[in-house]
């Protein structure tokens, strides 16, 4: 067996960033962006009103004095002429100041009667103008790679940039093995279980960026692993779940080493998740996940996320590991990392109850992952312990 550490760098060597595709912008994002990217123009392209008022010359402005209003600025409509000694212009917000003028007084201390206004209030020393490029300029970079925030996308938008270069989605290709499973919505058996783990795996690794393909169950047999290999062709991850161990019925190693898969490593000193395989199948990384439901979502949460990320090209590749004070004592645990669903709030963080790995419930109440070190000692409340947020 070896390390959690040992086998992310291992799972690592099986796979690389992907090459680049171009989006339209209203699909960029969640995206990771592949290239920089520049403004095309300036933002504002023209020095602009930041406020509702009145542009004037500011040598002219001081309490109680008056101007001729010539005209108007609106946003999408400047005022063409020229702003002259004792005029001013009606100017609204986001509109273009007219030439001549380079200060607006807000419409709150002004007053108009007809043409005629009149400063009524200390207008103060702000120009209320926004100069011409003080947001970006031609040429501003937006650099690669990063995951395209919804204000990414407002930005390249403002800077007239209709397409956007991102990493190709990696292709994810989940096979759920056991003649014991049956899809959602289909009558079980007797003794038969419905297949969830491929359903969770699905959400969390889309969720991290990845395009994923649910294939057939592959029923305990060679020629139905065949089959869904078969059809798992084009993926770039390949992630069998069940069937990993060493039973009678556990027929995934010897199937895809049958059909070339060149096997990486087996078993990881970890709980829950100790039966997990990997290596390639061809042009594709592959791993071998356990059955057990909780057991195959940590896997995802450590393993499959983090090749989703590098073969997207993020750079924080690992999941940021965080602290927090325990709300209870711990017992001392065992020779394995383990790795506890837990519950964080305002009093700290609490280990779930009951740590088996077939229970869902469990893992769904929980919102955190306690990292426990091997043989680490037994913990009173207050000590600080890592977990990863879930």
């Amino acid at each position: 067996m070896i390390t959690v550490k040992d086998a992310r760098a291992l799972l690592f060597d099986l796979v690389s960033t992907l090459n680049a595709e171009t989006v339209p912008l209203v699909e960029a994002a969640g995206r990771v962006l592949a290239q920089d990217v520049s403004a095309t123009r300036d933002q504002p392209p023209f020095a602009a009103s930041s406020m509702d008022g009145y542009a004037l010359k500011s040598t002219e402005v001081e309490l109680h004095a008056m101007f001729k209003v010539i005209g108007e600025s609106a946003a999408g409509r400047r005022f063409e002429g020229t702003v002259g000694p004792g005029q001013a212009v009606r100017i609204f917000t986001g509109a273009p100041v007219p030439e001549g003028a380079d200060f607006v007084v807000i419409q709150e201390d002004t007053d108009r009667r007809g043409d005629l206004l009149t400063i009524t209030d200390e207008p103060g020393s702000k120009s209320n103008i926004r100069p011409a490029g003080i947001d970006f300029q031609t040429g501003t970079r937006i650099s690669a790679p990063r995951i395209l925030r919804p204000e990414d996308v407002a930005l390249m938008a403002a800077m007239n940039i209709p397409f956007v270069p991102v990493t190709r989605k990696p292709v994810v290709a989940l096979i759920s093995t056991g003649d014991e499973l049956v899809m959602p919505g289909e009558p079980p058996g007797p003794d038969q279980i419905i297949a969830s783990n491929t359903f969770g795996l699905k959400a969390l690794l889309e969720n991290a960026g990845a395009q994923v393909r649910i294939l057939p169950i592959a029923r305990d047999t060679v020629a139905s692993l065949e089959t869904a290999f078969g059809l798992a062709e084009g993926a770039d991850l390949v992630v069998t779940i069940g069937g990993a161990s060493v039973g009678k019925y556990d027929l995934v190693a010897d199937v895809s080493q049958s059909l070339g898969m060149e096997r990486s490593f087996y078993k990881i000193r970890m709980r829950p998740g100790k039966p997990l395989m990997a290596g390639r199948l061809g042009d594709a990384a592959m791993v071998g996940l356990p059955g057990n439901p909780v057991s195959a979502m940590v896997c995802g949460y450590l393993f499959l996320i983090p090749m989703v990320r590098r073969m997207l090209g993020v750079e924080q590749v690992l999941p940021p590991f965080q602290r927090a004070r325990l709300a209870e004592p711990i017992a001392e645990n065992g020779a394995r990392e383990h790795y506890m669903r837990a519950i964080l709030d305002h009093t700290g963080i609490r280990a779930c109850d009951d740590q088996d790995s077939s229970l869902l419930s469990v893992l769904a109440q929980a919102n955190a992952l306690m990292v426990r070190q091997p043989h680490d000692p037994a913990r009173p409340a207050g000590d600080e312990v890592l977990y990863l947020p879930i």
